[in-house]
Formats: structure tokens, sequence, C-alpha cells
């Protein structure tokens, strides 16, 4: 079974190569991320609510975040917001 991965799904939002592995996927994220919250916030919103990442968890998140960029927070809850989807999708594709 292909299934539906996370660069695919991820892919939806943003140009990846095919091949990216998920440490490189998140490096690249948290790249996108820290320049959408520099220079395109409208485009964030639209990606996060997109991908339904829930705003309010976020926003707590990136209040107690200390030692991670507000672009390596927001990578890490899309990433994990992504994953509970792929697997509810692959769950119920099969």
């Amino acid at each position: 079974m292909s299934g539906m991965s996370l660069v695919k799904m991820v892919g939806k939002d943003f140009e990846l190569p095919e091949e990216i592995s998920e440490a490189h996927l998140r490096e690249a994220l948290v790249k996108a991320f820290e320049y959408l919250v520099e220079d395109d916030f409208p485009k964030l919103v639209q990606i996060l609510y997109r991908a339904d990442v829930d705003q309010d968890k976020l926003k707590k998140l990136l209040e107690s975040a200390e030692n991670s960029s507000s672009g390596e927070v927001i990578a890490d809850a899309y990433i994990a917001r992504q994953k509970a989807k792929l697997e509810i999708w692959n769950k119920y594709s099969k």
C-alpha cells in the first residue's frame, strides 16, 4: 500500500523534494515557518488553519517555549497534527 506519506501531506502546503527525510523535513519546515512568521503572517495563519492546527494550543506552546524558536514550535505542532491526520487517513483508507 503506497498510502499517503507525511512528505506528500506536507507537500500540499510547501514545495519539498520528494525524497526528503523526516529530519530534513523538520529542518525545512522550521525555516519555512520562521520565514512566514517574519514575512507572510497571513499565509502562516492560512497554512495552520488548513492543517487544522489548534491555534489556542499553539499559542500556549509558543508562550512556554524557552529554548525553541517560534519556527521550531510551529513546525513541531504542524508535523504532529499532520502525523495524527495521516494515522487516521491510513487507518480508514485500507
